[in-house]
């Protein structure tokens, strides 16, 4: 069955793009083709591309990408790390079959981390 595998953005530095998720979400370079580096997650699922560009085109405020944590509490870490890292997020949101909060990455685009 196909499935999405891979997301493309636009970033002003790929160096501080790809140091952020790989210290938050465990991301790992895979390949280079030009100047556009290809990060992976560890179950080769995502692929994210990540192309330097000077000037980026503005997404529309609901639009956003997730990542799914295995545990609620999982998700409860991952917010208060990034806090502690300085890094803005909302409020954590607990729900019986849902834990989730929204922080941005260097470049604004919205994450969201959850558990369902």
């Amino acid at each position: 069955m196909p499935r999405i595998n891979h997301l493309h953005l636009h970033v002003r530095s790929v160096e501080r793009s790809r140091a952020f998720y790989q210290k938050y979400f465990g991301l790992r370079d895979h390949v280079m083709h030009g100047d556009i580096l290809f990060m992976r997650d560890a179950d080769d699922g995502l692929d994210l591309a990540l192309a330097p560009a000077s000037t980026l085109d503005p997404f529309p405020e609901w639009f956003h990408f997730g990542f799914r944590l295995e545990a609620p509490d999982a998700v409860a870490s991952m917010h208060a790390r990034l806090r502690a890292d300085a890094v803005e997020t909302t409020e954590l949101q607990r729900f019986d079959d849902f834990v989730v909060f929204r922080c941005h990455d260097p470049d604004g685009y919205q994450l969201e981390v959850y558990w369902e």
